[in-house]
């Protein structure tokens, strides 16, 4: 930004001063590597990582791994393991998942009906047996719910969470529900709804509070950002509220707050 002003006055035959129309023309630089860069911030914050093993024990590498749901644009994603049978799919939206593992000589090992949460990281390991491709074998069982891979702290709230425990309706009302998360002034009812109150977690500021919607930051821009916008609180199919071990793409140390749109389909109709 200082080097484009510092152009613009080096060429100003008025003493250097910046006219309007130049600040215009830089407001719409700044604009456009915005539009740029932002979609590449507003990534979904879940994946799948695991070993696979054949039956001995032994792991196996060159394994293509798929990942398939509805709620991925191109409906599947998939990897190879590396040297030592190790994947990772990262990048996914939350949402109900198959997993399919397949590897010339070995039956396909097939996993169905996985419930990923937002911001989590579910191990699914799998035990492939030699075989023809032809063969598969699907293995049933509850979806993770502990996250192994991460020490971070993630309390996630689905949608059913949201409607059926009384709240004020607000991000800050529902945070009260997450463990360690206290706020400036008690919302009782929602009698704070239009007055906000201030989240903070581990005696930090209120400003250290990082607001996201589909894992796009849209802190507010009062109070050094702890005054937050007013969300609809129809608007999201569940919220992940984050109060520990926060990566290096968050500013601060207090609570992440990441609300997942609900997902909309091509059909219409009424």
């Amino acid at each position: 930004m200082v080097s484009v002003l510092d152009h613009f006055r080096a060429h100003d035959p008025k003493e250097g001063r910046v006219t309007k129309g130049k600040y215009v023309v830089v407001a719409a630089i700044v604009l456009v590597g915005y539009l740029v860069l932002a979609p590449g911030a507003a990534q979904a914050q879940s994946a799948f990582a695991g070993v696979v093993k054949d039956s001995s024990g032994a792991v196996l590498p060159g394994v293509t791994v798929e990942a398939s749901s509805d709620v991925l644009i191109e409906k599947t994603r998939s990897v190879v393991t590396n040297g030592q049978g190790q994947y990772t799919i990262v990048d996914l939206r939350p949402g109900v998942y198959s997993l399919s593992f397949t590897l010339p000589g070995f039956s396909v090992f097939k996993r169905d009906g996985i419930e990923l949460p937002t911001n989590f990281t579910a191990t699914i390991n799998a035990d492939m047996k030699v075989g023809a491709l032809e063969e598969s074998v699907t293995v049933s069982g509850q979806s993770p719910v502990v996250d192994v891979q991460s020490t971070a702290r993630t309390t996630v709230l689905s949608r059913d969470t949201l409607d059926s425990i009384p709240t004020g309706r607000t991000i800050q009302s529902v945070g009260q529900l997450v463990v360690g998360v206290s706020l400036n002034v008690p919302d009782v009812g929602g009698s704070r709804a239009m007055q906000q109150t201030y989240m903070s977690v581990h005696g930090l500021s209120a400003s250290q509070v990082t607001t996201q919607v589909d894992g796009m930051m849209v802190n507010g821009l009062d109070g050094d950002g702890a005054v937050q916008n007013y969300f609809n609180n129809m608007m999201s199919q569940e919220m992940s509220y984050q109060t520990a071990g926060a990566g290096s793409d968050v500013s601060g140390g207090g609570v992440r707050l990441n609300m997942i749109p609900k997902e909309g389909g091509n059909r219409f109709s009424g």
